[in-house]
């Protein structure tokens, strides 16, 4: 009995084999034996380190360069920001902290784990992994939460100019902050809470993610595409307000106005938002399809090598952030420079105490004797007097 149910699964897989090759090119041979092969279960997850020699060297040579450079300039951003008192009070540079507190974690989170999985092929189990993954998930929804957070205020401060201070104080902006960070936490490592999948590749089972759910992928994807749509229509309304603006000053000076060679307010800030919007959507974009194209379709190996390569450009990104919301700001710049002065000082009064030879006193020890040798003079001075 046993060995004619045998025969029978071997009958029923020989036709599968022969309706699959009829059906199928033999350049697609590949993907689909490797899927069906793989289809019941993915030992060491192999089957998601679909990377070629080329396409990881490449890609570690974006991670190891990108990540550098997004680490330090974002340090950089933050150590100026919490270094100076009168920035750090201001809401507006609250908001840019967070994005650069944000983007330190992605490249520390990313970086360390991408190339952890894809280069060197470090499988590790199942909570290990998704809390790696959690911390990526975690670093790139504050990222775009506090990109958000900054295109509100600016919406606000054109809006709302007169009472502006008053409508976003810094106790309000702490307090957006900290909704900010907690529900990106909370949402982030709910697959280490339990809302996870197994190993295998068949539905509801991610192919771009171990342990992922396709339901939580998407909601996720859903969460991320909401926060660009809100922030393109946060600067769309800032571009109609300053055009109106410009408009009615327009009509108030009238003909004398249009002579000046200067540019136009709204059209210089529909320049700096346009690009702002097209490198935040340039990145973002192409992961955020593969993710939604994972939920409805079954991907290939090459989609997933594609993907993996999209998933870099959130990276430059972050890299990019600086230079875009931060560096571009006045205050911030001049706050930079009066920072590195300060050190140079520093240094320049360590190296001249380091330069004073041993028996010559310091100008520490110049001025107290000084300040002695005057006091005794003024003493002779008054019993002379006297």
């Amino acid at each position: 009995m046993k060995i004619m149910q045998f025969m029978l699964i071997l009958k029923d897989a020989f036709t599968i084999a022969v309706v699959v090759s009829a059906h199928f090119p033999t350049k697609m041979c590949p993907d689909i034996c490797i899927y069906l092969t793989v289809n019941s279960s993915c030992e060491n997850l192999e089957c998601y380190m679909v990377l070629m020699k080329a396409e990881r060297t490449a890609i570690g040579s974006i991670c190891f360069l990108a990540g550098p450079i997004t680490l330090l300039e974002n340090a950089l951003v933050l150590g100026v920001i919490a270094a100076t008192a009168t920035l750090r009070r201001r809401p507006s540079y609250l908001f840019i902290a967070s994005l650069a507190l944000a983007d330190i974690f992605a490249s520390c989170f990313f970086t360390t784990s991408f190339l952890d999985f894809h280069l060197f092929h470090h499988s590790d189990g199942p909570t290990a992994y998704l809390f790696k993954l959690g911390g990526v998930t975690m670093a790139f929804s504050s990222s775009v939460g506090s990109l958000l957070l900054t295109a509100l205020d600016r919406y606000l401060c054109i809006q709302k100019a007169p009472s502006y201070k008053t409508v976003l104080t810094r106790r309000r902006a702490l307090l957006s902050l900290l909704i900010l960070w907690s529900a990106t936490i909370f949402i982030s490592f709910l697959p280490l809470m339990g809302w996870r999948c197994h190993t295998e590749l068949t539905p509801p089972c991610s192919r771009l993610f171990p342990y992922i759910n396709q339901g939580y992928l998407a909601c996720w994807t859903s969460f991320i595409l909401v926060l660009l749509a809100l922030i393109l229509g946060a600067y769309v309304l800032i571009l109609w307000k300053a055009h109106r603006h410009e408009s009615s000053m327009t009509n108030l000076q009238g003909a004398a106005g249009t002579g000046q060679a200067r540019m136009r307010m709204d059209i210089r800030l529909a320049r700096t938002f346009g690009l702002i919007l097209l490198i935040l959507v340039g990145c973002w974009l192409p992961a955020l399809s593969f993710m939604l194209a994972d939920v409805s379709v079954i991907l290939t190996h090459t989609q997933q090598r594609a993907f993996a390569f999209c998933s870099t450009l959130c990276l430059v990104n972050s890299a990019v952030n600086p230079l875009l919301y931060a560096l571009r700001c006045r205050e911030l710049r001049v706050a930079l420079l009066q920072l590195l002065q300060k050190l140079c000082e520093v240094g320049k009064c360590k190296r001249a105490a380091e330069c004073v030879p041993p028996g010559l006193p310091s100008a520490e020890e110049s001025r107290n004797r000084t300040t002695r040798l005057n006091s005794i003079s003024e003493v002779v001075n008054n019993q002379k007097m006297s």
